[in-house]
């Protein structure tokens, strides 16, 4: 026959570990969210980086040619 008091001592340790599972389980989701977000804010900033050149390139006076030799056409300025 099995002791009713060791029974009761097995069954608080489960009911112990169950809990710390539970917590463990818990903070490793918080530990994993909070390591996937610097990932998340490095794609969008090469997103914009990679924006923004292309604003750049695209705003920079078009190259032409004159006489057969290439020159960089500057728009007219007003004062």
């Amino acid at each position: 026959m099995l002791d009713p008091e060791l029974l009761e001592r097995i069954t608080a340790r489960r009911a112990e570990l169950d809990e710390l599972e539970d917590q463990l389980a818990k903070q490793l989701a918080e530990v994993r969210t909070e390591r996937d977000e610097p990932a998340v804010a490095e794609r969008v900033l090469e997103r914009m980086t990679e924006q923004l050149a292309e604003e750049r390139c695209s705003a920079r006076p078009a190259p032409g040619q004159v006489g057969g030799r290439a020159v960089v056409l500057i728009p007219q300025t007003t004062p």
